[in-house]
């Protein structure tokens, strides 16, 4: 049974960092994608990683967050720097493209001064 856990959210200022962890059992991490989901807004794709190491980030993230995975510990990370108000949402992990059953409960990231 598919298990994605996620953890590392929080509280933070703008300007500041945060790093999520993406723990998955049961599951190879061969396309993993983080995703967020602000309130009265679609859920979308912010960064994704195959298992060669092959990144993506979306417009909006570049430059700023970084994606990483440890296929050892089918665990997958998302450092998040130079946060700003706009990135306050849930964030979610899942294949890319997601699978529907594997939705979790997210990590709630808020920035705010």
């Amino acid at each position: 049974q598919v298990q994605i856990v996620e953890s590392g959210g929080g509280f933070v200022q703008p300007g500041g960092s945060l790093s999520l962890s993406c723990a998955a059992s049961g599951t190879s991490i061969a396309y993993m994608g983080w995703y967020r989901q602000a309130p009265g807004k679609q859920r979308e794709l912010v960064a994704r990683i195959t298992s060669g190491g092959s990144t993506m980030y979306a417009d909006s993230v570049k430059g700023r967050f970084a994606i990483s995975g440890d296929n050892a510990k089918n665990t997958v990370y998302l450092q998040m720097n130079s946060l700003k108000p706009e990135d306050t949402a849930v964030y979610y992990c899942n294949t890319a493209p997601p699978t529907y059953r594997y939705w979790g409960q997210g990590t709630q990231v808020t920035v705010s001064s």
